[in-house]
């Protein structure tokens, strides 16, 4: 199985892709749209990654509000599903209550391709040090909610110099 955004056929005719390579790889073609363009796969999506970090993160009974599966919607996602799961993800560890609210993501709107997109060592680096704050310090509680183990958290620590 191979993945890409690329047109491989314009690619062949640009020299930048192999067409023998291509003729082994293309046995079968699913074209898969944008998660924009599925709109009613966001929220699918969006209540599976939900079930499966509440259940990794022990927050049992999470929902998310009618004003976030709004959001949801409506928003572009530029990053497509990995952008959703990790907005989810995210979501869950700092989450204060059952009920997400569309407070709980920060989803830019009119994203740019000139806007400089966070990276995931820089999303990680936030949910570290949010789940530090909401422990207040005990290493043990954080690791445990980020799903880690403390000398992964420490390994973290140090790698960010934080």
């Amino acid at each position: 199985i191979a993945a890409t955004n690329k047109n491989l056929k314009k690619m062949i005719e640009s020299g930048n892709f192999r067409e023998d390579l291509f003729f082994r790889i293309n046995t079968i073609t699913i074209e898969l749209p944008p998660l924009r363009e599925r709109e009613y796969d966001i929220i699918l999506l969006a209540e599976f990654y939900l079930r499966k970090y509440a259940k990794k993160y022990e927050k049992s009974n999470l929902k998310l509000s009618q004003a976030t599966t709004n959001k949801l919607m409506k928003y572009n996602w530029p990053g497509n599903v990995r952008e959703l799961q990790h907005s989810i993800e995210k979501a869950v560890i700092l989450a204060t209550n059952n009920i997400l609210g569309p407070d709980n993501f920060s989803l830019q709107s009119n994203i740019s391709k000139n806007l400089n997109i966070k990276t995931i060592e820089e999303m990680e680096q936030e949910m570290i040090i949010a789940s530090i704050d909401k422990e207040k310090g005990n290493m043990s509680r954080v690791a445990k909610k980020l799903g880690i183990t403390r000398q992964t958290l420490y390994n973290k620590l140090k790698k960010y110099e934080l």
